[in-house]
């Protein structure tokens, strides 16, 4: 439908994932969280269930071998930040842990950046649920942890048909880029892996439990990393909504004209809004990320 970082914030956030299907204030505002935090939890991992066992399978018919029984889901993280380091064992709850986790990332980021993108009521809730929400039709701006992009969508050409999205339209994401691409990833690997508990906590109350959130984060990452890089520009078209009230806001209402593009998550339909340049700086972010915390296969690579 229409663009997801233009919807109307006024609604108290719902922090449950909607419907999946098969993103750049969004994008971006996650690598700074995501480069605010990122590993520890041993204690976690001593506490989750022990693995079901197997359902015994009945013999096939004609005396032919019985089918192999199917392979077990994992029960333990793919991904665990423990390999990296161990976090703070005096962390707030997480209902009470903003103040601290604003401290935080003021002393990555500074004071002035984080008052002016970040929104500090339940910043660790909001960035689970939009990591969460990344890969799904909507990502509702009533969640993010950051503020939306000031400026307006901008468009070429005739009103009222189909039109493109402006090349000037990328500038409302370059202070945003430029904050993301400033991190420095070691320092931000710390910070995360101080505050991982209180993100494991969130990602566990959004309807997960036993589930983890740097693999889902990781899985996230990939997903975004798909998202198409159109080479020409990107046409738009203004949906028509029918009633006697006219729109206050109708530039929330822009839908791609290639169904292929409209059929993106919402993630990867703000990384195509972005602009192209912005979109290649977003994901080589994204990959530099992805790196650090895919323990998995940096355990892999270790092996003789």
């Amino acid at each position: 439908m229409s663009d997801s970082d233009n919807r109307d914030t006024r609604d108290a956030p719902e922090f449950r994932p909607r419907r999946e299907t098969p993103i750049g204030t969004i994008v971006v505002g996650v690598l700074v969280l995501l480069a605010a935090a990122f590993f520890g939890w041993r204690w976690y991992q001593q506490q989750q269930q022990k693995p079901a066992d197997p359902v015994p399978v009945a013999a096939a018919p004609n005396d032919a071998p019985a089918a192999p029984p199917p392979a077990a889901a994992p029960t333990g993280p793919q991904n665990p930040v423990d390999a990296l380091a161990q976090p703070d064992p005096a962390l707030p709850k997480l209902a009470d842990s903003d103040a601290r986790v604003t401290k935080a990332l003021s002393e990555l980021l500074g004071a002035k950046r984080v008052a002016e993108f970040l929104r500090p009521d339940g910043i660790v809730r909001r960035f689970v649920a939009t990591v969460d929400n990344l890969p799904r039709e909507h990502a509702p701006p009533s969640v993010w942890p950051v503020q939306p992009a000031g400026q307006r969508f901008i468009t070429e050409g005739p009103q009222g048909g189909v039109q493109t999205i402006a090349a000037n339209n990328a500038a409302r994401y370059n202070g945003i880029v430029l904050l993301a691409e400033s991190v420095d990833p070691a320092k931000a690997a710390a910070v995360y892996a101080k505050l991982y508990p209180l993100f494991q906590q969130a990602y566990e109350e959004l309807g997960y439990p036993g589930r983890y959130f740097n693999d889902r984060l990781i899985a996230v990452i990939d997903h975004l990393l798909q998202a198409p890089e159109p080479k020409g520009p990107v046409q738009v078209r203004l949906v028509e909504v029918k009633g006697d009230v006219p729109s206050q806001r109708p530039w929330v209402r822009y839908e791609y004209v290639d169904q292929q593009l409209e059929s993106l998550s919402a993630g990867q339909k703000i990384l195509v809004r972005m602009g192209p340049e912005n979109e290649r700086k977003a994901k080589a972010s994204l990959r530099g990320l992805r790196q650090q915390i895919a323990t998995g296969e940096i355990a892999k690579k270790k092996q003789p």
